[in-house]
């Protein structure tokens, strides 16, 4: 598929104007949205989202919408994950609930423009070595395995150095005030708030997660516009999930198994894929090979399909299961 500037300028344009117009709504009125309102923005998103792969369809094939849509659902899910991180650090730094969508929606937008960094720098990397997916691949696999390994623990959240550093050299003052990144102190100073301690943590805290989910994706796609749609949708609509699922989190307890499932199976398509086309000089001789089967985009998106599908049916099984065990009388 070939991408045209024009197609390329009315994209960015289109979705800096959906999160532009996100950013003016919350930050009209700081408040807790109910249940009705993110799930309608949910399924808009999710809509949204929807009709966009309709339209790769129709401007380019089914390959390319079916890569985007693989790609779309792979991240998605992958940052329904990542809410129970963003839950942790909320409750940490003891933002309000009121104000929680405004901080989430900008963290969220300095991690999309770091995303689009890593997405320019891995498709540069992958168009001219590529051996690259030797290296995604493995680690893919590896956190595969160590979620597996791991996944009865509880989540947990450590200040990273750049969190630590921007305690000790920025000029704050000691508390918030509402939503606002800058305030006066006593003297009538400018001062930023802790607020801008808590959207670092955000910020940087994503890009960790895109270690795996970028990889992922690019195991999926190797193209640079279906890459960066896919992640731009699939992080829209996630400060209203964050609300929605908020305090049904704890009922997904097989949501991290069926991404470490998905993971691994990605972590072995990138390799099978850099054999089949290999050019090391130290394996087979620089020669590609040819026993190494490929995965079909089809393949790859029932499996990933299925995957979450099984994940979310066990998972509401077990949740209504411990309900019931709770309310059993005790003889």
């Amino acid at each position: 598929m070939e991408v045209t500037g024009w197609l390329w300028t009315l994209t960015l344009v289109g979705l800096a104007a959906l999160v532009l117009g996100d950013l003016i709504l919350v930050s009209r009125r700081s408040h807790e949205p109910s249940v009705r309102e993110c799930a309608l923005w949910v399924c808009g998103y999710l809509m949204a989202a929807l009709l966009f792969g309709g339209f790769l369809w129709l401007r380019f094939d089914g390959a390319a919408a079916g890569q985007y849509v693989a790609g779309w659902l792979t991240e998605y899910s992958l940052s329904v994950d990542n809410l129970f991180v963003f839950v942790i650090i909320m409750s940490r730094f003891r933002i309000e609930r009121r104000y929680q969508q405004k901080v989430l929606l900008v963290g969220i937008i300095l991690s999309l423009l770091l995303r689009g960094a890593f997405i320019a720098l891995g498709a540069a990397a992958i168009s001219r070595f590529t051996w690259v997916f030797y290296i995604f691949g493995g680690l893919l696999v590896y956190t595969a395995v160590k979620v597996f390994g791991y996944q009865d623990d509880e989540p947990q959240y450590t200040e990273n150095i750049l969190v630590r550093r921007a305690r000790r050299v920025l000029p704050m003052t000691g508390q918030y005030d509402a939503a606002r990144l800058l305030t006066r102190d006593a003297r009538g100073r400018r001062r930023l708030t802790p607020l801008i301690v808590v959207l670092i943590a955000i910020g940087t805290t994503d890009v960790i997660f895109a270690l795996d989910s970028l990889p992922a994706i690019f195991g999926l796609t190797d193209h640079p516009y279906l890459i960066f749609t896919a992640t731009v949708f699939a992080m829209m609509g996630l400060r209203q999930l964050y609300f929605l699922l908020g305090g049904l989190l704890d009922r997904l307890a097989y949501l991290s198994a069926g991404l470490g499932v998905v993971l691994g199976f990605i972590g072995v398509k990138l390799v099978l894929q850099a054999l089949a086309e290999n050019n090391l000089p130290f394996l087979n001789g620089g020669r590609p090979v040819g026993w190494a089967p490929h995965i079909s985009i089809g393949v790859s998106l029932s499996v990933i399909a299925g995957t979450l599908a099984l994940t979310a049916i066990a998972s509401l099984v077990k949740a209504r299961l411990d309900a019931r065990s709770k309310v059993r009388p005790h003889r």
